[in-house]
């Protein structure tokens, strides 16, 4: 399996955050930075281009979202290996089974605190490099703190 991940954000908070946890959690992990999705869509279909085996994806971004990203993922099938995981701070119970709908793989709420941002990342590429991709599947939702059910 790859050690590429792409994480295809927006914001230069999150982008920076993202960078420190996942250099903590997981420094063997190359991490490939994109600003948008019609960024990230033309360099997963580039000719002769390494392909992550995750792709980390902000919901909300101007252009593609998230969303277009994972149906424009999906409709291709030499990208069938590729895990897509949304990790936003939208809670919008319909933005989840949107995302599920269109073949996300996870759902994860971005927390505003850094330490529970890491550990929620920490674990989620965890639980992703854990499973093959043909493997039993479990969609997920992780709730915003305070929230003690979590869907599957």
């Amino acid at each position: 399996m790859s050690n590429l991940i792409f994480v295809v954000e927006d914001s230069d908070e999150d982008v920076e955050a993202i960078e420190r946890a996942i250099g903590r959690s997981h420094p063997a992990l190359r991490r490939e930075f994109f600003r948008s999705g019609a960024d990230v869509l033309a360099g997963l279909t580039e000719p002769g281009r390494e392909r992550p085996w995750l792709m980390l994806l902000d919901l909300n971004m101007p252009g593609e979202s998230g969303l277009d990203v994972v149906r424009a993922v999906r409709a291709r099938p030499e990208l069938d290996e590729v895990r897509l995981v949304v990790f936003t701070s939208s809670e919008d119970q319909a933005e989840a089974d949107a995302c599920h709908a269109a073949g996300a793989d996870s759902y994860v709420y971005k927390p505003l605190n850094f330490a529970l941002f890491q550990s929620v990342l920490s674990q989620t590429l965890d639980y992703w490099r854990s499973r093959s991709r043909s493997g039993n599947v479990a969609r997920m939702v992780v709730p915003p703190p305070g929230d003690s059910s979590a869907q599957t």
